[in-house]
């Protein structure tokens, strides 16, 4: 197999530092499956061309994944072609670069060849895959079975070339989420671990791109109960990203909603929190990278989820006075639970709205009355806002798992409510660009646990 990644800007030699990868060097790795082999047939001021080459010999598969008498897995890229970029230029997909940290944030002309490709749709299903993303040149020819014998026909490989001015953490990404897409296979067992790098991959791209649903379908080999789990991941991002003047720059919400959190966490001074309904762990990793925080609990209903989180925080890899620091625990938070009692602080970050309104009044106990920490943060959506979603049909939520969406008014009215049911006093903040009409696309409420004596009577 084999890729070739060319560049012209200049001194175009500098693509060896993006890449980490020398070019007067030939550089080897072994994988699982084979050598990987990046050199530089050429590297000049003007023109600079990295190839990677894969021998995949059938190492680490069972003997029917790679049959050695008949098989494309040698010679046609795939997912083993995707997962040898995601090993030798690994750095380089991050978008980082010690010597060129300017260059490896802003985009360059490349060029991209992959001579043979199993592809399942051809040419025009390449085309949709790929100029979405800002390839002004995506071309490609059919292999022909025999060249002896016409009436054979095409076969399903096909050459393929990109060209267009991108960042090379783009288009290596793009590279290695959609190499297995257009094969329609992967060498390995599709599980869970699966969705974490969709969406990794796609991280800025594949939300809005019009062939999620089918790039989500083949990437998870067409698993119906993960492409749900997927698609409901997907539904979460949605307001990840909200209007704003330079559509070129748009503000992340989900990061502004945690810079929120954190920051009102901080200012409590609570060392001991619980993250509830904690999913898949967003919040949880930047918790545990502060060390002001001696113990940490995500709780969250699913057992899923917390799979998820485990992996994603790399538990099984922490070191022990890390790991000592942080637990997951499956419970509900309309649930009494004496495990929660005793914490200095809560966070329920995009949690209520997910509970049905006649349940409320159990969290609101679970929570306030039985856990009762001394400062509790809860943020949730504001549905004036939603308006301002162009992609957002009238009437819809932005998640399809949402009980309900308050306005500014309903969400005060329950702050005050739940505060004076369980002695907190509150603070409202908004977050986001404010609209002057709509205001904010989150709300948020930090809870203080008030003294007896300060208590109304």
């Amino acid at each position: 197999m084999l890729l070739t990644l060319t560049t012209s800007y200049r001194p175009a030699t500098d693509l060896g530092f993006l890449l980490v990868k020398h070019p007067d060097r030939v550089h080897t790795f072994e994988l699982p499956f084979g050598t990987a082999t990046v050199l530089f047939p050429e590297a000049g001021d003007e023109r600079c061309t990295a190839a990677l080459l894969l021998e995949a010999d059938g190492r680490g598969f069972q003997a029917n994944e790679l049959n050695p008498y008949v098989s494309d897995r040698p010679y046609a890229a795939s997912s083993l072609l995707a997962a040898a970029l995601n090993r030798v230029f690994r750095t380089a997909m991050r978008g980082e670069s010690k010597e060129r940290p300017d260059l490896a944030r802003n985009p360059i002309p490349l060029e991209i060849r992959v001579p043979v490709l199993r592809c399942k749709g051809g040419i025009t299903l390449a085309r949709k895959l790929f100029e979405p993303l800002g390839w002004t040149t995506v071309e490609g020819e059919a292999v022909t079975l025999d060249e002896r014998f016409p009436d054979w026909g095409e076969s399903r490989y096909n050459s393929l070339t990109l060209a267009g001015t991108l960042r090379l953490a783009d288009a290596l990404s793009h590279l290695y989420l959609l190499l297995p897409v257009l094969d329609d296979a992967k060498h390995y067992w599709v599980g869970p671990d699966e969705i974490d790098k969709l969406l990794r991959g796609g991280q800025g791209w594949l939300t809005s791109h019009p062939e999620r649903a089918l790039i989500t379908k083949r990437y998870l080999a067409h698993s119906r109960a993960l492409v749900q789990r997927a698609t409901s991941a997907f539904e979460d991002q949605n307001d990840s990203v909200v209007p704003d003047e330079n559509p070129e720059k748009p503000k992340a919400l989900n990061h502004l909603r945690k810079e929120a959190v954190l920051a009102a966490m901080a200012s409590s001074g609570a060392s001991r929190v619980l993250d509830l309904g904690c999913g898949a762990g967003a919040l949880l990793g930047d918790l545990i990278r502060d060390p002001r925080y001696t113990e940490i609990v995500g709780i969250d209903v699913s057992p899923r989820s917390l799979e998820m989180a485990e992996r994603r925080l790399h538990l099984n890899r922490l070191p022990d006075r890390q790991r000592a620091r942080i637990k997951l625990r499956q419970s509900s938070v309309t649930y009494l639970d004496d495990r929660l009692r005793g914490f200095d602080a809560a966070i329920l970050m995009e949690v209520i709205e997910h509970v049905d309104p006649p349940r409320l009044p159990d969290l609101a106990h679970a929570v306030f009355g039985h856990a009762a920490p001394q400062t509790v943060i809860v943020t949730t959506p504001n549905v004036e806002y939603n308006v301002c979603y162009e992609n957002l049909p009238p009437g819809r939520f932005r998640h399809s798992d949402h009980r309900f969406e308050w306005t500014r008014a309903e969400f005060s009215q329950w702050v005050s409510s739940v505060a004076d049911g369980f002695g907190y006093g509150f603070t409202l903040h908004g977050i986001g660009p404010a609209d002057p009409e709509f205001g904010q696309p989150t709300q948020m409420a930090v809870f203080t646990k008030l003294k007896k004596e300060e208590v109304p009577q």
